[in-house]
């Protein structure tokens, strides 16, 4: 068994992070865990495509603007690799363009979340509607 694939309780559900912002990554990562998800955390779109390929998360939570690769380009590798072709994807990004959300939609994302003020809510809520977290852990969560 790899060390990625242990990392794992039996029934608890894992997200794998995509976004060069540490502190954004380190955010979204104390959310999720309280949330109850095991999160993996990746600072590019190289060392993401490999934990996804690896780790096969329930879920993929990544940022748009990214360096040497945008998040448009990580969805289409991952929906056109046989390990992560069904993995949802989530786009949790500052672009706030509309044609680039619908661009992401048609490359089979889940949800595109433009980072504002109700960002992390929308988030939960997403991941809640995916059956991934409880409800009551959306209604807990103070934005």
């Amino acid at each position: 068994m790899s060390l990625i694939a242990g990392m794992r309780s039996i029934n608890q559900r894992m997200a794998l992070v995509i976004e060069d912002s540490t502190t954004r990554a380190l955010h979204l990562q104390a959310l999720l865990e309280q949330v109850g998800l095991k999160v993996l955390l990746a600072r590019g779109s190289q060392e993401g495509l490999q934990i996804a390929q690896r780790a096969r998360p329930d879920v993929v939570v990544l940022d748009l603007e990214m360096p040497k690769m945008s998040g448009s380009q990580i969805c289409l590798w991952l929906k056109d690799m046989r390990e992560t072709v069904s993995i949802p994807l989530i786009i949790f990004t500052r672009c706030d363009n509309y044609k680039v959300a619908a661009l992401d939609i048609q490359l089979d994302a889940v949800d595109y979340i433009p980072k504002d003020a109700f960002a992390y809510r929308a988030l939960l809520e997403t991941l809640r509607s995916m059956d991934l977290i409880a409800p009551r852990t959306v209604d807990r969560y103070q934005s």
